[in-house]
């Protein structure tokens, strides 16, 4: 025990370093373990939205969105999703299936809801690049959005 007491006074920069790794791991282990939304593969997510009244939001910008976007999602950009939770109050019952471009804004997005309350929320994998490059799915592009939140 003194030995290891002693190291940690001559190399407290090591062992602080390895106190903060060992927090963000077991906290990143605990988030995985109790998050509320679920990933689901692009497949997938046309098998659900063809069993349900589910609703798509696109948290991609508006330009981005314009590009290419699936059929009936609404667009509600990452950073601007805290202040238009209440125009999308009405789906918190329904199942929601988020996306952005590779997945990343998605979870983000999915942390958020989650914390409003929405209670099916799905990501999809890989997001719109997986959908239209590996799974060559639909997608709609337009000039404008067509359904904005």
């Amino acid at each position: 025990m003194d030995r290891i007491l002693e190291f940690i006074l001559n190399h407290y920069i090591l062992s602080l370093a390895l106190a903060v790794v060992t927090f963000l791991l077991i906290q990143e282990l605990l988030d995985t373990a109790f998050k509320k939304f679920k990933p689901i593969s692009p497949l997938l997510a046309v098998a659900k939205m063809n069993d349900s009244e589910t609703v798509i939001i696109d948290v991609r910008e508006p330009n981005e969105f314009n590009q290419s976007h699936i059929e009936n999602a609404i667009n509600s950009p990452l950073s601007k999703l805290p202040e238009q939770l209440g125009k999308l109050e009405p789906y918190k019952k329904k199942p929601v299936l988020i996306a952005c471009q590779t997945g990343t804004r998605a979870a983000s997005a999915a942390k958020i809801l989650t914390k409003a309350g929405f209670e099916q929320i799905f990501v999809i994998t890989g997001g719109m690049q997986s959908w239209e490059d590996d799974y060559k799915l639909p997608i709609k592009a337009s000039g404008k959005n067509k359904a904005t939140a």
